[in-house]
């Protein structure tokens, strides 16, 4: 049997003078249409990599928060 050989990968390698701080706080805007589908796929696919985010907070417009609230609470299923 093969021993493993796997390293974890730091990006590519820079001075230390140049190396600016990595961080891990990054925020990046994108429309939801862009994200809601990998998301769903990724839901009905089941990948365990959501597990990894299921704690991570998002921040969505007030708007939005409204009507998936309303949509949560009418969406019961009948008795």
């Amino acid at each position: 049997m093969m021993p493993s050989h796997l390293r974890v990968y730091y990006g590519p390698a820079e001075e230390e003078e140049t190396a600016q701080p990595v961080n891990v706080t990054s925020v990046v805007s994108v429309p939801l249409r862009e994200v809601l589908p990998l998301l769903v796929d990724a839901v009905r696919s089941e990948r365990t990599w959501l597990s990894d985010f299921q704690d991570e907070e998002i921040t969505i417009s007030a708007d939005l928060y409204e009507v998936l609230s309303a949509y949560q609470h009418y969406r019961r299923p009948s008795a």
